[in-house]
């Protein structure tokens, strides 16, 4: 059926047919801020940085999200990409009514979830059901007489080795400052060339980093790669969270440091 767009400054385009009105249209289009190239998204508010979402409704507090669709009632959301029925998600908080979620992490107080895998360091989760390789999930630790399942690939059972990364800082400023684009600290990977600091810290550790980052979730194994490999300077986790110019000059610094110490 042919399409009768009403479209923004920014982009973002609502179909009538969709909404089933011109007026309805119009409200959905009028809702939209700071959103570019959207799609039949509604009733999202407070979202920033958001671009080439589509059929997204109800959305609250996202932050720097893209090509996301099909997403409903999500809150608090940040730094996701590539999203589809709620997949590949990182630092979600409230999130309720997912399903087909994948790749989540650092998620806190879910519920009604359904078919997820890839998760790590859940928080008060209820309802969920066909999850998979989730990891330091909330009130499990005083249960007794839990039986871990071998693993079908006859892989060792517990936290992998830590990966030590030689002249770390050095390395790391390196692989951040490589193209303009190599450093986006909203995403922990963005893609293949671009992470934030953690997501470069395991992503030099090569595989190891990958199945430390699989059990503890990209902020503590970037934590603790860190920490095995430079034991003279305790690196603070709050600086994961820093802007990109702040990043920078912290990991020229410390990088710098390095070249004189050697």
């Amino acid at each position: 059926m042919e399409q009768t767009w009403l479209k923004d400054a920014n982009g973002n385009k609502c179909s009538i047919e969709y909404f089933g009105s011109k007026e309805a249209a119009q409200k959905a289009l009028d809702g939209l801020k700071d959103c570019k190239n959207c799609t039949n998204c509604s009733g999202c508010s407070g979202c920033s940085g958001c671009s080439g979402c589509s059929r997204c409704s109800g959305c609250s507090g996202c932050s720097g999200c893209s090509d996301c669709s099909d997403c409903s009632d999500c809150s608090r959301c940040s730094g996701c990409s590539g999203c589809s029925d709620c997949s590949d998600c990182s630092r979600c908080s409230d999130c309720s009514d997912c399903s087909r979620c994948s790749g989540c992490s650092d998620c806190s107080d879910c519920s009604d979830c359904s078919r997820c895998s890839g998760c790590s360091r859940c928080s008060d989760c209820s309802d969920c059901s066909r999850c998979s390789d989730c990891s330091r999930v909330a009130y499990l630790y005083d249960k007794k007489d839990l039986i871990v399942e071998k693993s079908s690939d006859d892989q060792p059972i517990g936290c992998p080795e830590i990966p030590i990364i030689e002249n770390i800082h050095k390395k790391v400023y390196a692989a951040v400052t490589a193209t303009p684009d190599s450093l986006d600290m909203r995403d922990w990977h963005k893609c293949e060339t671009t992470h934030c600091r953690g997501g470069w810290v395991v992503t030099l550790a090569g595989e190891a980093g990958k199945k430390l980052e699989k059990f503890h979730g990209t902020l503590l194994a970037a934590q603790l790669i860190y920490d095995a490999s430079d034991t003279t300077t305790r690196f603070n986790p709050c600086r994961f969270f820093d802007s990109n110019q702040e990043a920078l000059a912290d990991m020229k610094r410390l990088a710098e440091a390095d070249q004189n110490a050697s």
